[in-house]
């Protein structure tokens, strides 16, 4: 099983003063740690529940991406996930091409169709019904990997249009940048994976095997071979969390069939101690 680690909270010893420096030093000590993936959320407000209040710090997913991947060498960057609503697809495409080329071939796109209402009405983002932001990330994952591909066409649909779908410099990544698509909507998340992504992403708990199981027929019913889907799953860790605790959920996971966790560590002042704790289970869970 790969390790990635997701930063779900800014709220670190020194404060923002500090943040810059604790960031890069958090992001190097996680790749010299064994650290395969960081991975950001596209929140601009704190989300209110476990990870703090919504006035705790958070970072701009798009421009952190890019000072991590100034910071790092090896790791692969990406969000989890964006939301598909707040930026034009064309944009996006270009935005994760941007990175991919500085990085040297290292980004990722992980993709949604945004939940958080309350912080996209809070600072004006259109934030339409259900059924459309669902139609609107289908448009989104349509138009990425027409960009990402050969020729620059026009791309018309129901709420994109776009005259010409140029995007130069192309990116390093072969066939075009990671893709993920996060959610655990089994009529439409887990449908557009199977149609479009190369990895899901699932929380874990007692309904995982089952989510995998619908990703499965969702696979079987557009002809795409299900083990060409990567399995990721999300999982949370606190300060109190003992490594036997962390390797036997690991080893869980990885039995129900994931094989990248990434994991958010909760409450911990200093990030890096996070990661030493993380990173102590990687000998168990390389080998399983």
């Amino acid at each position: 099983m790969e390790l990635g680690l997701h930063i779900a909270d800014f709220t670190w010893a020194g404060g923002p003063p500090a943040l810059g420096r604790t960031l890069a030093e958090t992001a190097r000590h996680a790749e010299a740690a064994g650290i395969a993936r960081i991975t950001v959320m596209d929140h601009l407000w704190q989300m209110g529940d476990a990870t703090g209040p919504r006035e705790n710090d958070m970072l701009e997913a798009y421009t952190t991406l890019g000072f991590l991947a100034a910071n790092t060498e090896r790791v692969l960057l990406h969000t989890l996930v964006t939301a598909a609503v707040y930026r034009h697809p064309g944009v996006l495409a270009k935005q994760v091409s941007t990175l991919d080329v500085l990085s040297g071939g290292r980004a990722g796109l992980g993709i949604g169709a945004a939940w958080y209402e309350d912080e996209a009405r809070g600072l004006g983002i259109p934030f339409p019904p259900t059924a459309e932001r669902f139609t609107r990330l289908e448009e989104t994952l349509q138009i990425c990997l027409q960009m990402w591909g050969d020729g620059d066409g026009a791309y018309q649909s129901e709420h994109y249009q776009l005259a010409r779908t140029l995007n130069s410099p192309q990116n390093l990544s072969v066939p075009h940048p990671y893709l993920m698509v996060g959610g655990t909507g089994e009529r439409k998340t887990l449908r557009l994976v199977a149609r479009y992504a190369d990895a899901c992403n699932l929380f874990g708990g007692p309904g995982a095997r089952h989510k995998l199981d619908v990703l499965r027929g969702h696979c079987d019913a557009v002809g795409r071979d299900y083990d060409t889907v990567e399995k990721t799953v999300t999982f949370p860790f606190t300060p109190n969390t003992t490594r036997g605790d962390l390797v036997g959920q690991l080893l869980d996971l990885r039995e129900a069939g994931f094989t990248v966790a990434y994991a958010f560590g909760q409450g911990f002042p200093d990030p890096r101690r996070a990661i030493d704790l993380l990173t102590s289970a990687l000998p168990e869970v390389a080998e399983a």
